[in-house]
């Protein structure tokens, strides 16, 4: 599904990533983990094609994403990344309807279609009563299901995760951490998953440990 090849990155004269090599799977679920400043969040920015390498390849199934030119980029990640963070980054004027929909409209899908898409999306996660509500009119759970929501709305074939359960307590934690996997059954996607939460990091198929700059448990 995804395969990292050689990958490094510095800025000035701090090598944060220094030579990584990965392979992973469709469907499955993985969690990178590792201390603050190991270049996990860097790591994942160059997956999720929001920066570039300074050497190395990234290959999605048969496209070599950084090969692209940056509109053909954009539309691939659109069409291709779901990204969930650790704050939720909604548009406080819109409802949680809107802010679903926002990249199907990025990708040029009608209104009634994109509409549909994210009415059924936000009903699978139980928040088919808060459609019109605004993001400060929702607990913090809620408004991480709707960043969900609006990441899987173009059904894309990965969702990148960056400490996506950091801000939540312990029982919404629960619920999102078992919504990914529910997720993934469902849709068969494929999740990349940066964190510092044990519970979340055990849960995943595989676990890298990142330190320095390199994974040192593959």
């Amino acid at each position: 599904m995804i395969l990292a090849e050689h990958i490094t990155k510095s800025f000035g004269e701090l090598n944060v990533l220094k030579g990584i090599d990965l392979k992973i799977q469709k469907g499955e679920i993985v969690s990178i983990v590792g201390p603050s400043g190991a270049g996990k969040t860097t790591f994942l920015q160059i997956l999720g094609t929001l920066d570039r390498p300074d050497s190395g390849r990234i290959i999605y199934e048969d496209t070599e994403v950084h090969l692209l030119k940056e509109k053909q980029l954009s539309k691939f990640r659109n069409q291709h990344i779901g990204f969930v963070f650790q704050f939720h980054h909604l548009l406080p004027e819109f409802t949680a309807l809107e802010n679903v929909c926002i990249p199907a409209f990025v990708g040029n899908v009608p209104k009634p279609k994109a509409e549909k898409m994210a009415r059924d999306i936000l009903s699978f996660m139980k928040l088919n009563e808060r459609l019109d509500h605004k993001p400060n009119e929702l607990s913090g759970g809620e408004q991480q299901r709707v960043a969900v929501a609006r990441a899987l709305i173009n059904n894309p074939s990965v969702i990148l995760a960056d400490e996506p359960s950091g801000n939540l307590d312990s029982r919404n934690k629960q619920e999102l951490h078992e919504l990914f996997f529910t997720l993934r059954d469902k849709y068969e996607q494929t999740f990349v998953i940066v964190t510092h939460d044990k519970d979340l990091a055990n849960m995943a198929d595989r676990i890298l440990k990142m330190k320095d700059g390199r994974f040192i448990n593959l």
